[in-house]
């Protein structure tokens, strides 16, 4: 059964930072990209950050380059997503997804498994 797990949400104060892990198991077909998005309430789900197994490619939404960086651990399955200098604006659901893909995309209809979400809230 496959599986994507989010971990690492909460409640953080602006400036602050937070690294999120996305644990994935049971594929049994080769996924090439591992994305993570977002999503505010009454807004539509963001593609925030993206890392290709194949050659460690990324792509970073125009909205948290500089801030956030994207890294994997193949050997325990795991991608993570360092965010630094939140603001108040990143507060969202954040999710992880895995799919088959030749370069990374910020689009949700690209992805074929979904985690659960992880809450992130910044505020004071």
């Amino acid at each position: 059964q496959v599986q994507l797990v989010e971990s690492g949400g909460g409640l953080v104060q602006p400036g602050g930072s937070l690294t999120l892990s996305c644990a994935a198991s049971g594929f049994t077909t080769d996924y090439s990209a591992i994305g993570w998005f977002r999503q505010a309430p009454g807004k539509e789900r963001e593609g925030v950050s993206c890392i290709m197994s194949s050659d460690g490619s990324t792509y970073y939404a125009g909205s948290v380059e500089g801030r956030f960086t994207i890294s994997r651990d193949n050997a325990k399955n795991t991608v993570y997503l360092q965010m630094n200098s939140l603001k108040p604006e990143d507060t969202a659901a954040y999710y992880c997804a895995a799919g088959i893909a030749t370069m990374c995309t910020p689009l949700p209809e690209e992805y074929d498994y979904w985690g659960q979400g992880t809450q992130v809230t910044v505020s004071s």
